[in-house]
């Protein structure tokens, strides 16, 4: 069986590894990879200066998603994996020029705590009493999808949504809280709602679990919340290059059309021959598999290029710490949209990985872009970075130049789980299970985290296997 993998992400990468294992340990297959670009790993870029890595597109993932760490062990990197320095986990929204901590108490958007709730200046009375009522919210049974606004302001109003929701969404998804999907974003705050009616008494129940948990596995290691690599997750990208043959790598090789015929599937590129393949796993964006299916399966293509995507700036920069004012004590800040600045959020990477980054400097990593910022992807570095130093500046306090400016543009790389994204992925699993040997991978269908994209990939792989074994 030969299969034909286009796109060399994390997510193609993590198949093409799979199939690799599996040739190694006899697997009657064949395989290459296929990526338009003149590098491998998409998004996941990183270098080191000077003792200080820089981080270009994620600089971690969940540690609670178990696939990125498992990958990670079995490449051998197992003693490179670092934890957030979680005792200074404390995140700050800004508001006017001041910046607010979140409450303690808050889990993601939902107040557990009534003191911390009562005297922040995050929101006005009104809103503080909205939160308490909230508490009498009867259940609710389930219904169609809505907005993560609308969820929140059904159960907060609409400050929750400007200070909370959309900043909190915007810094994971560089998405709009009125667009992204309630079912698909916050699943379990709809199961909470149906099941309780209260959001606050739904997440006080789960809590009590979570520490009836933690009580029995009292004296085991825990986890930080978020895990990276020392090095940076560029190591996690050599790594998995270095594990595949060289010559199946195809790089600067942009497929054009997808086909399909009796004898298999023939993929066409614009400068490289057509070639024919047994099965294909597209690991692209979805709008670019949209561009390749559109003559095997035009309602396929169509829902594909409905899927939203938005472009993602990140902007590092290099101080030398003694010339900027103390920083607040967490890992960063969050710009809500009605601020009306360039800047989305800011993370003090220093701060957050400790003992990557050189002494004496301090690493502030902004990010820009995002759904209601398109237009400065067209903006030059110089004006990208003056725009951050300002914002910095008003807020921070920081006036010295930076010793470095390093911007990164993704264009299109950020999936958007819209309102109806559950369905139009269900109609899509549809249209595959239809086409003979055809998987999909990558951020815009299950999850837009590193580990959401190597277990998609990986797990495409495996399916082409064991149909392989099957058909056999």
């Amino acid at each position: 069986m030969r299969i034909a993998i286009v796109g060399a992400g994390v997510a193609g990468l993590a198949a093409a590894y799979e199939l690799e294992l599996a040739r190694q340990q006899g697997a009657a297959i064949d395989y290459d990879v296929y990526e338009s670009s003149a590098r491998v790993g998409g998004v996941l870029s990183s270098r080191m200066e000077d003792g200080t890595v820089l981080e270009h597109g994620p600089d971690s993932f969940l540690t609670e998603k178990p696939a990125a760490v498992a990958l990670c062990r079995e490449l051998g990197l197992e003693d490179q994996l670092l934890g957030s320095d979680d005792a200074q986990r404390r995140t700050f929204i800004l508001v006017g020029r001041k910046l607010v901590p979140l409450p303690d108490g808050l889990m993601f958007l939902v107040p557990t705590r009534l003191l911390p709730t009562i005297t922040t200046p995050l929101f006005d009375p009104l809103t503080k009493l909205r939160m308490g009522l909230e508490w009498f919210q009867r259940a609710r049974p389930g219904g169609q999808d809505e907005s993560v606004a609308s969820l929140v302001r059904r159960h907060y109003g609409q400050v929750a949504v400007d200070r909370l929701a959309d900043p909190l969404l915007s810094g994971i998804y560089g998405g709009d809280a009125e667009q992204l999907s309630a079912q698909s974003v916050l699943p379990a705050m709809v199961r909470l709602e149906r099941d309780y009616g209260s959001l606050t008494r739904g997440m006080l129940a789960a809590r009590r679990k979570q520490q009836a948990a933690a009580r029995q596995s009292a004296g085991k290691p825990r986890h930080t919340l978020f895990t990276t690599l020392r090095g940076g997750l560029q190591q996690l990208v050599n790594a998995l290059e270095a594990r595949l043959d060289p010559q199946r790598l195809h790089l600067g090789a942009r497929a054009d059309l997808l086909s399909l015929d009796a004898s298999g599937w023939r993929l066409r590129f614009q400068d490289h021959p057509t070639e024919r393949m047994d099965a294909v796993i597209l690991a692209t964006p979805a709008w670019a598999a949209a561009r390749l299916l559109r003559e095997v399966h035009g309602p396929m293509s169509q829902e594909l290029a409905g899927i939203p995507y938005s472009s993602s700036i990140t902007v590092n920069l290099l101080f030398d710490e003694q010339q900027i004012p103390p920083l607040p004590p967490g890992f960063g800040f969050l710009v809500p949209a009605v601020e009306g600045r360039a800047m989305l959020a800011c993370t003090f990477v220093h701060r957050k990985f400790p003992g990557r980054t050189a002494a004496g400097r301090a690493v502030l990593r902004c990010f820009a872009g995002g759904m209601r910022g398109e237009s400065m992807m067209e903006e030059s570095d110089d004006a990208i970075v003056q725009r951050m130093r300002a914002d910095l500046q008003e807020i921070l306090g920081i006036t010295h130049a930076p010793l470095l400016a390093e911007v990164r543009r993704w264009p299109r790389s950020m999936a958007q789980y819209s309102v109806g994204h559950a369905e139009r992925i269900e109609r899509i699993r549809r249209y595959t299970a239809a086409l003979p040997r055809l998987h999909l991978a990558g951020n815009a269908y299950d999850g837009i985290g590193i580990s959401d994209c190597i277990r998609l990939g990986r797990g495409a792989a495996e399916a082409l296997l064991q149909a392989g074994v099957r058909s056999e």
